[in-house]
């Protein structure tokens, strides 16, 4: 009660713009409040795996990353690599400089001069600096720790031609720069050759046998294409020493690749090599990878062996393909074709699809490494001239001869190492 005398004190009005503003201000707070509550958030919804940067290999190259990435303005939504949900094969090659290869053609020591570019003369670098980035997930760099604790008291065996070997001793040579020198050993040998990471009794080898199926020409290489028979339906001469590995890695392409037609023979050499028919080189090859397939379903248990198959490495003998029309093969080629999904003629899409059509019928998985196209784009990365011939390398006169490039065989380091680090995401 109010005493007598005393006056009211007068009423304050708020104006109705300010009354209707507060109002309105705290139903949206409410109301934000309220979803915040009941709605899950997007990255729950939706199961984003977070992305991992691919420059960032360990603690001590933190600052580099930090370096590579400290002008970006773009966000990386990439998810980590998965092989079932990843297709690595669409992407783009990206220059990085900070890229430096694990090893050299100097400091491993088990590279065919054939592959060893820079001993043979190869002065330029940017060929060593292009990394692989697929659109749609981040590919993990190439951990030789990680790889070794992978093959841990198992046998890693590589069975091919010799791009499959420049593959093999890439990975050779990914791993043993963290092996001690008296932990680790080579043994050569014509067909086989075994290298042996003994603190880990671990084994990474390779069996060369360039059609897989056995021809007259796997051990005593006849060089005149035309002369070569393919026993298309005979495997287990060879196979018989794939067997009890934990991990074999296949390919078959550009010993197929000498000509539109191939000679083809069912049953023994010991009748002689009459009776051989002339094939069409990607029906020759069907038969062949069908033989290799049954070998495979027929004897390998998947519970206790994995299997992988290395597409098609690409040619690169016409310059023409990239646009170069002047060009003689890749020879002085120093980057990469920029042309998205560019496809030359040194890979066979019927081949490609045999491929794929006899992995799919199969009943032990396959693990398909696609290589084809990561590598179609890469014209500067081949030996070219600086190779060897008749196990001599070129001279300078010979190395300024285009016509002697080799365009089929990769430097090491290089771009088999790539091929790796898919290989090694995969496992």
């Amino acid at each position: 009660m109010i005493p007598s005398g005393t006056m009211k004190p007068p009423r304050v009005k708020l104006p109705l713009p300010i009354i209707i503003t507060t109002i309105c201000v705290l139903l949206f707070i409410a109301v934000l409040y309220a979803e915040r509550l009941s709605f899950p958030n997007s990255s729950s919804i939706f199961k984003f795996k977070t992305c991992t940067r691919k420059h960032t290999k360990s603690k001590s190259n933190d600052k580099k990353s930090e370096e590579v990435f400290a002008n970006a303005s773009w966000t990386d939504d990439r998810f980590d690599f998965d092989p079932e949900e990843c297709n690595v094969a669409n992407g783009k090659w990206v220059f990085n400089s900070s890229l430096k290869p694990l090893y050299s053609d100097s400091s491993c020591p088990y590279i065919d001069r054939q592959f060893s570019c820079v001993k043979n003369g190869r002065n330029d670098s940017d060929y060593l600096h292009w990394e692989w980035q697929p659109e749609d997930c981040t590919l993990p760099p190439f951990n030789p720790e990680l790889a070794l604790k992978k093959l841990q008291g198992k046998r890693l065996l590589f069975v091919g031609d010799s791009l499959q070997r420049n593959q093999w001793e890439s990975f050779v040579c990914l791993v043993q720069g963290v092996i001690p020198e008296k932990k680790k050993s080579m043994k050569r040998g014509r067909v086989h050759s075994v290298f042996r990471a003994k603190e880990y009794n671990a084994t990474i080898e390779f069996y060369w046998a360039p059609f897989l199926v056995e021809s007259n020409s796997d051990i005593h290489i006849i060089g005149d294409p035309k002369k070569r028979i393919i026993k298309v339906d005979e495997i287990t001469e060879r196979a018989k020493n794939w067997t009890g590995v934990d991990i074999l890695v296949f390919n078959t392409y550009v010993w197929w690749m000498s000509g539109l037609r191939v000679k083809a023979l069912w049953g023994s050499f010991a009748n002689g090599e009459e009776g051989y028919e002339e094939l069409d080189t990607p029906v020759a090859y069907k038969f062949g990878l069908r033989t290799w397939a049954n070998w495979v379903d027929s004897t390998i248990d998947p519970n206790k062996t994995r299997v992988f198959f290395t597409t098609m490495s690409p040619a690169h003998t016409k310059s023409a393909d990239w646009g170069h029309k002047d060009g003689i093969k890749c020879f002085n080629e120093t980057k990469p074709v920029k042309k998205k999904n560019h496809w030359g003629s040194g890979s066979n899409k019927d081949m490609m699809s045999v491929v794929a059509k006899v992995v799919e019928r199969m009943k032990v998985p396959v693990n398909v490494i696609n290589i084809t196209q990561i590598s179609e784009y890469r014209i500067d990365g081949h030996s070219s001239v600086y190779s060897e011939t008749g196990g001599k390398i070129l001279t300078e006169e010979e190395r300024a001869n285009p016509r002697n490039a080799d365009c089929i065989h990769w430097c090491l380091p290089g771009v088999p190492d790539t091929w790796n680090q898919i290989f090694l995401a995969m496992l």
